[in-house]
């Protein structure tokens, strides 16, 4: 069974920079497309980026479009998420997610990790 463990999460500045990142083990997940998404308090989890597993397509929403970047090293079996530009609408607890089919990853991914927590003060 795979595993997924985030980390990189803290208390950050409106404004500032943060990187996620997000082991992989127990399972081929280098040829998995991998995502990001986040929950705010009460709200739903919504998506935030996601990667296909060749690393030359990614996928973001408009509202971290330009701010995020998602990228991975395989051979680490690692993905990563740069935040940028840092905004309090970005707090949130930031989940990874891999799935075999690239599509599936941006809406029902079947793997999920535990979560880390981001805080942004304004």
């Amino acid at each position: 069974q795979g595993q997924l463990v985030e980390s990189g999460g803290g208390l950050v500045q409106a404004g500032g920079s943060l990187t996620l990142a997000c082991a992989a083990s127990g399972r081929t997940f280098s040829r998995y497309a991998m995502g990001w998404f986040r929950q705010a308090p009460g709200k739903e989890r919504e998506f935030v980026a996601a990667i296909d597993w060749t690393g030359r397509n990614t996928y973001y929403p408009d509202s971290v479009k330009g701010r995020f970047t998602i990228s991975r090293d395989n051979a680490k079996s690692t993905v990563y998420l740069q935040m940028n530009s840092l905004k309090p609408e970005d707090t949130a607890v930031y989940y990874c997610a891999a799935d075999g089919a690239e599509r599936r990853v941006r809406t029902t991914p079947t793997y999920w990790g535990q979560g880390t927590r981001v805080t942004v003060s304004s």
